[in-house]
């Protein structure tokens, strides 16, 4: 089942929705959120994945990157 959320719902409305879902559907939330959390928290953990990200900064700190349009118009030459 899908379901669509617009992006600016408050937390506090998001909140009252969560509670007025029936209890699978709760315990199917606290599945989902569940996973993103232990895929987050394993993510921040890693300290291979930590330098890349301090080394991401630096590169565009220093201007060295290529941005989105930059790089479809490379791959299209």
């Amino acid at each position: 089942m899908t379901y669509s959320v617009p992006s600016d719902i408050s937390f506090d409305v998001l909140v009252e929705a969560i509670k007025k879902l029936d209890l699978s559907q709760k315990g199917e939330l606290f599945e989902i959120l569940d996973d993103l959390l232990f895929d987050a928290d394993e993510a921040t953990q890693n300290p291979g994945f930590l330098a890349e990200i301090a080394e991401a900064r630096q590169a565009y700190e220093a201007g060295d990157y290529l941005t989105v349009q930059a790089l479809l118009n490379n791959s299209l030459e």
